[in-house]
């Protein structure tokens, strides 16, 4: 009885074993997708309301996204749902929120009534702030950043929620080639410690990268196929013989060796923002919507995969896309108000797709017979986490066949 009962507890063993394994594969699916997020402005006359946006994010399968301020309707809105929040303390406030008084009150006024129904993980304090055109900001970002942290501690949110700062590539001196990135003089003081906090308090490095602005101000030098992540022969950085076949993780890892430089090898980058705008003025070179449909594209296939840069291989890369719809109230350029995934109406602006049951649309109208572009990927990807458990079930089967010719020999 005993021998028989090592046989089946043997084979059951295997059988949990199995099923392990099955479950693994299975979150490493979620862990994959859930390095994707979306950025969702506000700036527009004729978007809808809150609650229909959580609509859509869920079902387009997308468990985070980023807003500009603390809009009370959306904090309310996204409550008891399952998609987190990446809020911001506009860049006008950092000034009185050195105070850690005000940081208190700023807490508990727009953070602590909707936490934790509404999943909020992140703050972003201010938003690119070292730019070339506006650095009077720089001198109250870490003051601010250390003064709402103590609050959150004070209010018992420190454990869940993260507080970073978005920064946009001009705070880089060099990005070319990704081993000489450093960070401007300038702001290499400040850096030392927003980086020291980041540390301190286990936050990531954001930063918000456009491969779309360096193709545009040189379309001559630098291939289309590169920024769009389409089959190119890429660059070998000529000190650390890595290969880039994009852009964007180029920039990634140039923003991850100007942080070495300070001494900081240990913090994460994400990217905040990216994308590629469907429409632009006459000279905004490369702004169509055949190339914001393959950067998204392709970019999406990459997070899928759970990809890291070739500094970093090993380490998935946070994205939030920019962004979710058309704005039409942003100034500049014409491509500012174009980089939505949909329109206002929520018709998509372009398909991105991956198993698109009719051909990949450029139109809104057209785009409303096409099967749900996030749903597509999330089907491709289902179907290959099936396919696997196929062939991990039917070699475990086999192993188990095996186990029990052995015991049967043995007793």
């Amino acid at each position: 009885m005993s021998k028989m009962f090592s046989g089946v507890a043997m084979t059951n063993s295997i059988v949990l074993l199995l099923f392990s394994l099955t479950f693994l594969e299975h979150g490493l699916f979620i862990q994959r997708v859930s390095s994707l997020g979306i950025n969702y402005g506000q700036v527009g006359d004729n978007l809808p309301p809150p609650k229909k946006v959580l609509q859509l994010l869920s079902s387009l399968n997308i468990n985070k996204t980023r807003i500009y301020d603390t809009n009370p309707q959306v904090l309310t809105s996204f409550a008891n749902s399952n998609i987190e929040l990446f809020v911001t303390v506009e860049n006008e406030m950092l000034s009185s929120l050195v105070d850690p008084q005000q940081a208190l009150q700023w807490v508990t006024s727009h953070i602590k009534p909707y936490f934790p129904a509404t999943k909020i993980g992140g703050i972003a304090v201010g938003n690119e702030l070292y730019t070339d055109d506006d650095s009077s900001l720089i001198g109250y970002l870490v003051p601010a950043m250390t003064s709402i942290h103590a609050a959150l501690v004070q209010t018992g949110l420190d454990k869940y929620i993260q507080i970073s700062t978005p920064n946009s590539l001009s705070v880089l001196q060099e990005s070319f080639p990704p081993s000489a990135g450093c960070f401007r003089p300038q702001v290499a003081g400040v850096m030392t410690q927003l980086l020291s906090f980041l540390r301190t308090t286990k936050s990531p490095f954001w930063i918000n990268a456009y491969p779309y602005f360096a193709y545009k101000d040189s379309p001559t030098k630098i291939p289309l196929d590169y920024v769009l992540f389409n089959p190119n022969p890429g660059m070998v950085d000529p000190y650390t013989k890595y290969h880039y076949d994009n852009m964007l993780y180029a920039q990634v890892d140039a923003v991850i060796f100007a942080m070495a430089r300070l001494g900081f090898k240990d913090i994460e980058v994400g990217v905040s923002e990216t994308g590629w705008p469907s429409k632009g003025d006459g000279d905004e070179i490369g702004a169509t919507v055949a190339n914001a449909a393959v950067y998204n594209k392709n970019l999406l296939k990459r997070q899928l995969h759970g990809e890291g840069t070739p500094l970093r291989p090993n380490m998935g890369l946070d994205v939030y896309l920019f962004a979710l719809f058309n704005e039409d109230l942003k100034p500049g350029p014409t491509s500012e108000r174009n980089y939505g995934l949909y329109q206002p109406d929520e018709t998509m602006a372009y398909n991105v797709g991956l198993l698109s049951s009719s051909p990949s649309t450029t139109t809104s109208s057209q785009s409303s017979t096409s099967t749900n572009s996030f749903m597509s990927i999330t089907s491709s990807a289902s179907t290959a986490i099936k396919e696997g458990k196929q062939r991990l079930i039917f070699m475990t089967c086999v192993s188990v066949l095996a186990i029990h010719l052995i015991i049967r020999r043995l007793y």
